[in-house]
């Protein structure tokens, strides 16, 4: 899992530079808006909570975080009516990658990505094209775990059904001590919620889907160009989230990262 952490991390690093730039408030600001739909009290509505927490945590401010709410709530006249739309592709080596937008104009972000894909080797394929590789989860992050016996009780306790042991970033972009623990999209709340009752430091509560299988990227060509598609992908307005089901050396990802 080496590769994965490692990636995992170069996001992180990518998102904080992003965040200052402005650039992933409109990101943010989006799944705020749909999340409020479901309604506009983050007591009673988990997904916008989870939401409103990771705008936070990239430092978007309170007032955008506000105005985002009552637009989903309808207190507040907006234009935009974004859908969620995944799309499905293949990158460079046959990798399959899933793409998840919030889009108020499909063919504007079909177009986007077709032309990303293209770039680098990579093809946008037809919905269920790749779907099938990919299994829904719910996954709350949580730095410094401790005790593995004491994470494992109290992550059965909430209904988990696996957990892994990773490394995060913390604000000085240092690597610490983490743990991904794995659930059933149903049952992602309740394991948040008896994780923080158990005090362990939530730092991200998500829906994700993980890959069934994973191929080995080992080729420092193929690897550049699908370090390049993922990029490019992610850095479209329209995109809020980007999983592949590649595996990558960490030493070839420090050499492209470079």
């Amino acid at each position: 899992m080496a590769g994965h952490s490692k990636w995992a991390n170069i996001k992180r690093q990518k998102a904080r530079v992003d965040a200052v730039k402005g650039k992933i408030f409109a990101k943010m600001s989006r799944e705020i808006i749909v999340s409020a739909r479901q309604g506009g009290d983050p007591a009673g509505n988990f997904q916008l909570r989870t939401a409103i927490d990771k705008a936070k945590a990239a430092g978007v401010p309170n007032d955008n975080i506000d105005r985002a709410i009552a637009k989903g709530s309808g207190n507040l006249d907006a234009d935009d009516n974004f859908a969620a739309i995944r799309y499905e592709g293949y990158g460079p080596g046959g990798v399959a990658i899933l793409i998840e937008a919030l889009t108020d104009n499909r063919n504007r972000t079909a177009a986007d990505l077709r032309s990303a894909f293209s770039k680098s080797n990579g093809n946008l394929g037809e919905t269920g094209c790749v779907g099938w590789m990919f299994d829904p989860k719910g996954v709350v992050t949580i730095a410094e775990p401790g005790d593995e016996d004491a994470l494992l009780e109290a992550a059965m306790e909430g209904g988990a059904e696996t957990y892994e042991l990773t490394t995060l970033l913390n604000n000085r972009d240092e690597e610490i001590p983490g743990a991904e623990i794995f659930c059933d999209t149903r049952d992602l709340e309740q394991l948040d919620t008896v994780l923080k009752a158990h005090g362990y430091a939530v730092q991200q509560a998500d829906l994700r889907w993980i890959p069934s299988n994973t191929v080995l990227v080992d080729d420092p060509d193929q690897a550049r160009l699908l370090i390049k598609l993922m990029d490019a992908l992610e850095d479209l307005d329209d995109v809020q989230s980007v999983t592949a089901n590649f595996d990558m050396a960490e030493e070839l990802m420090d050499a492209i990262a470079a």
